[in-house]
């Protein structure tokens, strides 16, 4: 099985499943010599952990990541860094009665005509328990950018027919985890958990927007023409569990522009680019030009619903189920963090990518 690794320099390979004995995964290309916060990881992961409040999944995980290799008194020795997270809350029994049911909307149906197996305790790899093994990298990486003067951060925007008005030049973590829905409007977050709580009673799901800003990246960045900058963040941000868009800068609303409106005008004060607009979203031609990058991810209702549906078993009789188990009624406070670990796991690598370039190039 392929598609298990993420990176060209700085790389992450995953491995384990949602109720497997852990999950976990090898990091390759991390230069030696760099002190890690092992703090500001954990940090990151309870952003992530299932049972941090009462909008999320019950299941009850601790996540603390336990480091295997590649360190030595948390500094990084330039060999692969190995970690797991160990799976402790998992129950196979919720999914008993799922074994020989393909639920509607989830990975089961196509696991299984790729592989001729799948794993049926919650969808083995195929669950976002997953993604806390890129949390580990990606905060690594960010702290790693953080000393190179980038800062990244993400927050709820929008939750089912809710949005909310922020600015992203003064939004600031702190903010954004002042509330349980991780949105730094506070009047907009109250609306957002209400109806959040409503789908939950309903015994139904909601989707929502995520939006991420990256601060202090330097021109430069990218690989054309097929490894752009806002290319490899696309794929980044698809990779995510329940993922369904991504538009960076003006996005779609620029379909609706004229070439004069939508042109960013920018002055360069030695190498800062200065903009009012910054339609562009940071990024042209597939390089970052300076700018403030940006960009919005949208993720779709969680499949699992508690709602009886029809769907079909393995032999192809139609039959009805209503999922147990224990299922977010809104993914989108949870994926947070994730957004902002793959954002760092991109720059990260095409920052490697652009000092190796100009390694062999003459000035």
């Amino acid at each position: 099985m392929s598609g298990n690794s993420f990176g060209n320099i700085f790389r992450l390979t995953t491995f384990g499943e949602s109720h497997g004995v852990a999950i976990g995964g090898v990091i390759d290309g991390c230069p030696p010599g760099f002190r890690i916060n092992r703090k500001a990881i954990q940090k990151q992961l309870d952003r992530r952990r299932p049972g941090q409040s009462k909008i999320t999944t019950s299941r009850n995980e601790t996540d603390e990541v336990e480091f295997l290799s590649g360190l030595l008194n948390d500094m990084t020795l330039g060999t692969p860094i190995g970690f797991i997270i160990r799976n402790r809350d998992q129950r196979e029994s919720d999914y008993d009665t799922l074994k020989d049911v393909f639920r509607p909307s989830h990975a089961d149906f196509t696991w299984q005509q790729k592989f001729g197996i799948r794993d049926t305790r919650g969808g083995g790899r195929s669950s976002a328990r997953e993604t806390a093994c890129r949390v580990v990298a990606g905060s690594i990486a960010e702290q790693m950018l953080n000393f190179a003067g980038i800062e990244i951060c993400a927050w709820v925007s929008q939750v089912g027919g809710k949005g909310s008005h922020v600015d992203p030049a003064k939004v600031t973590r702190k903010k954004v985890d002042s509330n349980p829905v991780r949105c730094p409007d506070q009047k907009s977050a109250e609306r957002m958990e209400e109806e959040i709580r409503q789908a939950m009673k309903a015994g139904d799901t909601l989707g929502g927007l995520i939006s991420c800003i990256a601060k202090g990246v330097p021109a430069g960045l990218g690989e054309p023409v097929f490894d752009k900058l806002h290319a490899d963040l696309g794929k980044a941000m698809l990779s995510i569990n329940a993922t369904k868009g991504f538009e960076i800068g003006s996005g779609f609303s620029a379909i609706s522009m004229t070439g004069s409106q939508h042109n960013d005008a920018f002055t360069l004060k030695g190498k800062k680019i200065s903009t009012e607009t910054n339609r562009s979203g940071g990024i042209q031609g597939g390089i970052s030009n300076g700018a403030d990058i940006w960009f919005n991810v949208a993720f779709k209702p969680v499949s699992t619903i508690k709602l009886v549906q029809q769907t079909v078993d393995t032999s192809g009789k139609k039959v009805k189920i209503a999922a147990g188990g224990r299922h977010d009624p809104c993914v989108v406070p949870r994926a947070v963090p994730i957004v902002e670990a793959m954002t760092a796991l991109v720059l990260i690598d095409h920052m490697m990518l652009q000092s190796s370039f100009k390694a062999f190039t003459r000035k």
